[in-house]
């Protein structure tokens, strides 16, 4: 009932800029994955750390205990983010980055090194879990694609800044034997500042409304509702918005009891039991563990495109490519930062119109191809780059269109299909699980694709190529169309409260929340109701019959 893309957010700028606040994660997530890769190419580094320049094992280890520690503070953030809200655990999250990141800033050696990006990861993980799922439950059905998407567009701008940020620091003391430690430390350092802005901030952002709701706060939720559609609380869209999400928060809970009389009955009322029962629920109900692998299968696709491979050691493929120069592989480091975000930006103006669907499946087509074309040039090329200085740049122009492909497609439509699809039972432990999925394949990347361009070289692109396909495919047969449906149609799209007993258990509970009510006030005159809509405000009078 709203118009999407760039007319929603003109007329609600607030939820915008609320929802561009809490992707201040995507930022710090984005920062991280680009700043250990420029900064290990720099002389200053290499001789201050020379095990991790000369161990293609040691580097992958650097880089992947980040996303060791992204994959507990993913799956962590799903049971603190309900018992603590939302908000609070962003807080949690923003906290660890502070840390992480001036540890690592201020290392003087490995331990202290590895230290700092294992509690920078946490807090990255922490934030990529809640902040989509914050966004998703913020938005109105019509932008909650484009407000999601945020969260990568962030991203995208956090890999970017951080690629111009250590091609810039990299001058520090010049670029030879005399470059300045704080060449490389410098990158680190601005690595905190986001995440000491995003800690103050977070005190002025709402709770979540479904959130509320699911703790009881009725009144607080519908203000909240309220001031982020900016419009009266009696406002017909508020109200259904609004009863909705509580019919959906009941029908959860009753069908909860339902199912598992004696598990409710044992937890009784602890919250932290709940929480950990709720875990139970995902692999009792077929319909939540269909969620929850559909999820954790689209984050595994999205691994295996091999697009962090490519942000991580962007510096390192380049110089493989033939741009053996530390400052020109930076340079073209940062050239895919630039196309990252450009490319993004149309990406979440559309995705509410276009679908999620056929960008994905584009996406999937144009990475494949770009990997095996790349692959062919670096097997039949690859032995003498001094002679081939041609292909080689053709093989960096495809890098490029390889990073188009995946901006305007798995990038932002990855994270908004695992913070939409599930339901309000398991809303935040289900995205916890998708974004750790997304965290422990991006471990297993890290730590493999150094030996794997040091061993088998262009076979490493044909590699990610099949898998690039066979996400296309994925996305294809398995996933279904999810744009311009509330949080709580979502079980519709996935078909499920399909048993009869089931959909009347779901009826009783929406007439006995107002909804139905409501709903039949507005299409026409009910038994006991006459609705009077006086400019945009419903205003039911009950009106007693005999």
């Amino acid at each position: 009932m709203a118009p999407t893309g760039l007319k929603g957010l003109l007329k609600n700028k607030k939820v915008f800029f609320i929802a561009m606040f809490a992707s201040f994660g995507g930022l710090l997530y984005g920062y991280q994955q680009g700043v250990l890769g420029q900064a290990v190419v720099m002389h200053a580094f290499q001789k201050d750390f020379p095990e991790i320049h000369k161990s293609a094992s040691a580097l992958g280890w650097l880089t992947s205990v980040l996303q060791l520690g992204g994959w507990v503070g993913s799956l962590s953030a799903g049971i603190f983010g309900e018992v603590f809200s939302r908000k609070h655990t962003m807080f949690a999250g923003s906290l660890w980055v502070v840390l992480g990141s001036f540890l690592a800033a201020g290392a003087q050696s490995t331990s202290y090194l590895y230290a700092g990006r294992l509690f920078t990861g946490l807090g990255v993980g922490t934030l990529s879990a809640i902040g989509p799922l914050y966004n998703s439950e913020l938005s109105p059905p019509e932008m909650r694609g484009f407000l999601i998407a945020l969260q990568q567009l962030t991203t995208t701008i956090g890999i970017m800044l951080a690629y111009w940020v250590a091609f810039g620091s990299n001058y520090i003391g010049g670029t030879g034997d005399g470059q300045s430690d704080l060449a490389w430390r410098l990158p680190m350092i601005i690595q905190g500042i986001p995440a000491v802005v995003l800690c103050i901030g977070l005190f002025f952002m709402p709770f979540s409304p479904r959130l509320l709701i699911n703790k009881g706060k009725e009144q607080e939720a519908l203000k909240t509702l309220s001031y982020l559609r900016n419009l009266p609380e009696e406002h017909y869209l508020v109200q259904v918005e609004f009863l909705e999400i509580k019919a959906d928060a009941e029908f959860e809970r009753a069908i909860f009891d339902k199912r598992f009389p004696e598990l409710s009955k044992g937890i009784g009322n602890s919250v932290w039991r709940r929480e950990f029962a709720q875990y139970s629920n995902i692999f009792r109900s077929k319909d939540n563990f269909k969620r929850v692998a559909l999820a954790s299968l689209v984050m595994f696709f999205q691994q295996w495109t091999g697009i962090d491979s490519i942000i991580y050691y962007a510096s390192i493929i380049f110089q493989s490519l033939g741009l053996t120069s530390s400052t020109i592989s930076l340079l073209a480091s940062g050239v895919i930062g630039i196309i990252n975000v450009a490319t993004t930006i149309p990406a979440i103006c559309f995705i509410d119109k276009v679908g999620r669907k056929p960008l994905m499946m584009a996406g999937s087509l144009g990475m494949c191809i770009c990997e095996i074309v790349i692959g062919v040039i670096v097997a039949t090329c690859g032995n003498d780059w001094t002679t081939h200085a041609a292909a080689g740049w053709a093989a960096v122009v495809f890098v490029w269109l390889y990073i188009v492909n995946f901006a305007y497609s798995w990038g932002p439509g990855s994270w908004i299909l695992i913070a939409e699809i599930f339901p309000i039972s398991i809303r935040a432990k289900g995205t916890s699980i998708g974004a750790s999925a997304n965290w422990m394949n991006n471990f297993i990347i890290a730590f493999v694709v150094p030996p794997m361009l040091s061993n088998i070289g262009w076979g490493t692109y044909i590699f990610f190529a099949f898998w690039s396909g066979a996400g296309g495919i994925f996305i294809w047969l398995c996933m279904p169309e999810t744009k311009g449906k509330t949080l709580e149609e979502m079980d519709q799209v996935f078909g499920s409260h399909t048993a009869a007993e089931e959909m009347e258990e779901f009826a009783k509970v929406q007439e006995r929340v107002g909804l139905t009510a409501l709903i039949q006030g507005r299409s026409g005159p009910a038994s006991d109701q006459v609705s009077v809509e006086k400019e945009g405000v419903m205003e039911v009078q009950h009106i007693n019959t005999v």
